[in-house]
């Protein structure tokens, strides 16, 4: 009888290690979100006339990084079973 249940608790724990997982995994995309920022006030303090083109390059580069984002939120989704 306390191998069922134990089993059964062996289920349970896979929603929290997904959690854990995507918690992980959403400290990449934070950190390079600061990166791309960071790198476009340094240029645009270096160089004031090319802050049109690092902003529209930062702006792509940051959706392309919150796309790795939602995709680990989603395969979080997909590991819990919700």
């Amino acid at each position: 009888m306390s191998a069922i249940v134990l089993a059964q608790e062996a289920v349970n724990l896979n929603k929290g290690l997904a959690a854990i997982g995507y918690g992980l995994a959403a400290i990449g995309p934070g950190i390079g979100v600061g990166l791309i920022f960071s790198s476009v006030i340094s240029g645009t303090a270096r160089q004031p006339e090319a802050r049109g083109v690092l902003l529209s390059l930062a702006w792509t580069t940051f959706a392309i990084v919150e796309v790795l984002a939602l995709l680990g939120f989603v395969v979080y989704f997909l590991a819990t079973g919700a």
